[in-house]
């Protein structure tokens, strides 16, 4: 199975946006998911909502305002742009911006579930032994919710990997710079390149394969720990 060297430079472009997304993912979307399994608050809904839109949407309408926000004309646009930093579409930076919303569902969800099955009993352990808020997160909360941590970091990376509209939508078709793996299969389509196709769809599909049963066993065994 050959690839060529734009399939080889697109793989490596791909993985590079996928682990960078998680890591953001993990800094902003663990943080969020604690708020919006705790909070009362009457903003936590609204926010709910839109942090899981990105299920529901069309890849390309979310592609699209991101599109005209990021762009020379929108109001992030503007601001980059006073800040000397030019505009974020089709460029590595905006990719990866896009990806961070268009995956953040994936790694709030499992890790907002994890939170709310903790119930009060471990906090109000913590509170016992005057444990501050941080602390108590990090040596109780986070430690408790490993499963749904592990299943919301796997989730997000994958997701990010097969991505397409929304990377089409604000990333374009740059190679080196914004052509992933799902815009080069595109690619090939296009040029009737069957083969050069079928190798590259075939490794997202064993990908796809590989990390949903590693997940599945993991959660098995978790659930076998557990009884």
């Amino acid at each position: 199975m050959l690839l060529t060297p734009s399939d080889l430079l697109a793989i490596g472009l791909t993985l590079q946006v996928a682990t960078l997304t998680t890591l953001i993912l993990l800094v902003v979307g663990v943080p969020l998911a604690w708020w919006l399994a705790r909070s009362n608050s009457a903003w936590s809904r609204p926010v709910g909502a839109l942090v899981s839109m990105p299920l529901v949407l069309p890849p390309s309408v979310l592609g699209f305002y991101l599109l005209v926000l990021m762009g020379p004309n929108g109001p992030v646009g503007h601001f980059t742009q006073w800040l000397g930093l030019g505009v974020l579409t089709f460029s590595f930076t905006g990719l990866v911006i896009a990806s961070v919303f268009y995956s953040l569902p994936f790694m709030v969800q499992p890790v907002q579930n994890a939170m709310q099955g903790l119930g009060t009993r471990p906090l109000e352990a913590a509170a016992s032994l005057r444990a501050s808020p941080v602390d108590t997160f990090f040596s109780v909360v986070l430690p408790l919710c490993k499963p749904g941590l592990i299943t919301g970091t796997i989730m997000a990376f994958a997701h990010t990997v097969g991505e397409f509209g929304v990377v089409l939508m604000v990333g374009g078709n740059i190679p080196g710079v914004t052509r992933v793996v799902s815009v080069q299969i595109y690619d090939h389509v296009e040029a009737l390149e069957y083969g050069d196709a079928h190798r590259l769809a075939a490794i997202m599909l064993g990908f796809a394969f590989v990390v949903l049963l590693a997940l599945q066993l993991y959660q098995r065994r978790q659930r076998g720990s557990a009884a």
